[in-house]
């Protein structure tokens, strides 16, 4: 029988639907000397028809595809995450663009994920990643996306994690703007099992005041009487900022050294 080549191992795997493969399972498919598949996928790399994302990771181009160089992440995510061995879940700005936030889209795929991983940047690739050590207790949603479903975060736990992550994607007035249009999507039900399960309840409090200055005051009151029972103590606003100096709000147990603003 004649043995396969690396492009016809590409091409078998793109007509049965699949973009992405490991070396490992290349080697498997194609018993080629060392050198051999080395040699095959670095042409196939040159010509655009993979990228390696990750070292012994690879994603396949489509013709229609050629010009950007790599398909929308949410194609091979969920095979790179198994890849990488990391639990994860779509998040933060992504997560809230795909709810319907989308006055501050990122120019990354944002992903929460159990462990640092560095992150990947390529001429036409930004994945970022999120490290959470609680994310395996957060609720998320299965949101379908080309190749299958994907995890993503409830709209709760995106307003959480926009106000975790707050510094790292813009400050609180890039928080505040997004949370403005969260808002609508967020239920009393997911924001409770949310406060429940996040793991720092100082991010609670600062979700809780931020909700108040936008359309979500209603669901800051009910948050506000579960809040109080839990007996939280003092926390700055913004983690970035001196804390020195601000005024304290009893409401939700926040010093306030900050003073953010929608940008709408």
């Amino acid at each position: 029988m004649k043995r396969r080549s690396v492009n016809e191992f590409v091409d078998d795997l793109q007509k049965r639907a699949r973009y992405t493969f490991a070396r490992t399972e290349a080697e498997a498919a194609l018993k080629l000397e060392r050198a051999a598949l080395t040699k095959g996928l670095q042409r196939l790399q040159r010509a655009g028809r993979i990228c390696m994302i990750r070292r012994g990771f690879y994603v396949i181009v489509p013709l229609e595809y050629a010009t950007g160089g790599i398909v929308p992440p949410d194609w091979f995510i969920d095979d790179l995450m198994k890849f990488l061995e990391q639990p994860y879940y779509v998040g933060v700005l992504t997560a809230a663009g795909l709810h319907g936030a989308s006055h501050q889209q990122p120019q990354e795929y944002q992903v929460v994920v159990a462990r640092p991983e560095r992150p990947i940047r390529t001429a036409n690739l930004k994945l970022r990643f999120f490290p959470k050590k609680s994310m395996a207790q957060a609720p998320v949603e299965r949101v379908k996306a080309y190749t299958g479903m994907l995890p993503v975060s409830s709209p709760a736990v995106t307003a959480l994690d926009l106000v975790r992550f707050a510094p790292a994607i813009g400050g609180l007035d890039t928080v505040l703007t997004v949370l403005g249009e969260l808002v609508e999507k967020i239920t009393p039900e997911d924001l409770l099992n949310a406060a429940q399960q996040e793991s720092e309840r100082s991010q609670v409090q600062r979700l809780g005041w931020l909700l108040e200055r936008t359309k979500g005051r209603e669901l800051a009151e009910g948050l506000a009487q579960w809040l109080a029972k839990q007996k939280p103590t003092k926390t700055p606003l913004d983690v970035s900022a001196p804390a020195a100096g601000g005024r304290k709000d009893p409401r939700w147990q926040v010093i306030v050294n900050a003073e953010p603003q929608c940008d709408t």
